[in-house]
C-alpha cells in the first residue's frame, strides 16, 4: 500500500484545546452515576483524553466501550452497523455518555443509543470529536470540531487500520 498524502487540518494543540472545552461542557452534567461508553475503535484517543479532562474536573464516571463497525476497511459506511464486542458493565438504571470519533450519517450514534437504552440506560447523551457537513440536523449533544467533507485520519480515525495514532487530524488527498 502506497503512503497517502496527508494535509493536516487540526494540530495536536488545537485538539487538546477542543477536548478541554468539551470537558467543561459535559462535566457539569456527567457525574459518578454516569457511564461513559467509547465507541471502538476510532474513539479510543478522544475518549481517553476526554475521560482525563472530566476526571480533572472532579467527576468520576464509569468507563466502558462498545465495538461497533460499519466501515470495515472501506472509506464509506456499509450502511449496516454491527456489534463486534458489547459493553462489559451493566448500564441498567444509569445515564450514558456515548463518545465517538466522527459523526457523519448519525447511524452509529443512533444504533448505540437504541442498544444502550435496550440494556436499561435511563438516558443517553452523545459526543463526537468531528462532525461532518452531511450530519447537519442530526441529533447530537456535543461536538469538538466541525470538519470538512473529506476522508479524515489521525486521532483515532484510520484508513484501513493505518494512521489512527497520528496526534493530529489530516485529510487524505
Amino acid at each position: 500500500m502506497a503512503e497517502a498524502r496527508l494535509r493536516v487540518l487540526l494540530s495536536a494543540a488545537e485538539i487538546a484545546q477542543r477536548v478541554e472545552a468539551l470537558a467543561d461542557g459535559v462535566a457539569a452534567e456527567v457525574g459518578g452515576d454516569w457511564t461513559i461508553v467509547a465507541l471502538l475503535q476510532g474513539a479510543i484517543p478522544f475518549a481517553a483524553d476526554l475521560m482525563r479532562a472530566i476526571e480533572r474536573r472532579g467527576r468520576h464516571p464509569i468507563y466502558d466501550s462498545l465495538w461497533l463497525e460499519s466501515y470495515r476497511d472501506a472509506r464509506e459506511s456499509s450502511g449496516k452497523v454491527v456489534v463486534r464486542a458489547d459493553i462489559s458493565r451493566s448500564v441498567e438504571g444509569r445515564p450514558v455518555l456515548i463518545v465517538d470519533d466522527v459523526f457523519d450519517s448519525g447511524r452509529t450514534i443512533a444504533f448505540a443509543r437504541a442498544h444502550l437504552m435496550a440494556k436499561g440506560a435511563t438516558r443517553t447523551m452523545a459526543c463526537a470529536f468531528v462532525r461532518k457537513p452531511q450530519a447537519a440536523g442530526e441529533p447530537i449533544e456535543a461536538i469538538g470540531w466541525d470538519g470538512p467533507d473529506a476522508f479524515l485520519v489521525g486521532y483515532g480515525m484510520d484508513d484501513a487500520g493505518r494512521y489512527r495514532g497520528l496526534p493530529w487530524i489530516a485529510a487524505v488527498e
